[in-house]
């Protein structure tokens, strides 16, 4: 019987349809990987902004995940919003031993600029979710975060993802450079070798959800049993397909388009 690859995330909610959950399920499903979710919080954000946010009971996270995990097998798992340190212990407990890539994607500040974790629990998500990972995300206002460092250049950027694999302990880094000028270049770091992604900028304001569809890529990849830097290849194809193609929905930031291969392969 054929394996069928399945992958979970952990994160909050977008109605609008663009991040988070949302997001993340569009890329597993698009990349044919089985999707399952495991719900944090609850979002009432859009393209403009987050209007509220309703941090489910520490207790209902916990039972969601003894759900998936005692019942259907997956091969690669991601993180994105994780509020408080409260959820944070709990989720670091339920997946601790789990032995399968885990991505985390450190949402910290939504592409609008609102906080989306609490500022307490930085310092907690250092300490004891990085060094559980296998690989961590950061676009460079999160890496500066994580590092306590200012970004500027590319090779700061190098720095950076060095630094949060030896000093804060994650097993890889993927420092990304949607932020600077010029070509989107990223920098991967599995604690040996650095890794360069580059692909030529998009001139678009439609980037809502990049950083969440991103790491679904890379986790669904991942599921299907590819390396590391080829996960994260096909991933960048992947993000930047889906920006090139971005949807002008909404009165902000539209969403990036998950189904943007399709019409690619067609032309």
């Amino acid at each position: 019987m054929k394996i069928i690859p399945c992958a979970l995330t952990i994160a909050g909610t977008d109605p609008s349809g663009g991040a988070g959950i949302q997001a993340d399920l569009k890329t597993f499903q698009e990349l044919k990987t089985y999707g399952m979710s495991v719900i944090t919080s609850v979002v009432a954000q859009n393209t403009t902004g987050v209007q509220n946010v309703h941090h489910l009971p520490v207790e209902m996270i916990k039972q969601q995940l003894d759900s998936v995990i005692t019942d259907i097998p997956f091969q690669a798992f991601k993180t994105g919003m994780i509020a408080n340190i409260d959820m944070m212990e709990a989720i670091a407990q339920r997946i601790n031993g789990l032995n399968i890539p885990y991505v985390m994607d450190p949402v910290m500040v939504a592409t609008s600029g609102d906080p989306l974790i609490a500022s307490n629990a930085r310092d907690f998500l250092r300490k004891n979710l990085l060094p559980l990972t296998s690989l961590v995300t950061p676009n460079i206002p999160e890496a500066e975060i994580i590092t306590g460092e200012k970004i500027e250049t590319l090779n700061n950027m190098k720095k950076a993802a060095k630094q949060i694999v030896h000093e804060f302990g994650a097993g890889a880094s993927l420092v990304k450079g949607g932020h600077l000028q010029g070509e989107a270049i990223d920098f991967l770091y599995d604690g040996s070798s650095i890794h360069t992604f580059s692909a030529k900028r998009i001139d678009t304001k439609n980037t809502h959800g990049t950083g969440c569809t991103y790491s679904a890529a890379i986790t669904a990849y991942l599921s299907q049993g590819d390396s590391l830097p080829e996960a994260v290849k096909k991933a960048k194809d992947y993000v930047t397909a889906a920006i090139r193609h971005s949807f002008s929905l909404g009165h902000g930031s539209g969403p990036t388009n998950h189904w943007a291969q399709h019409m690619e392969r067609v032309r």
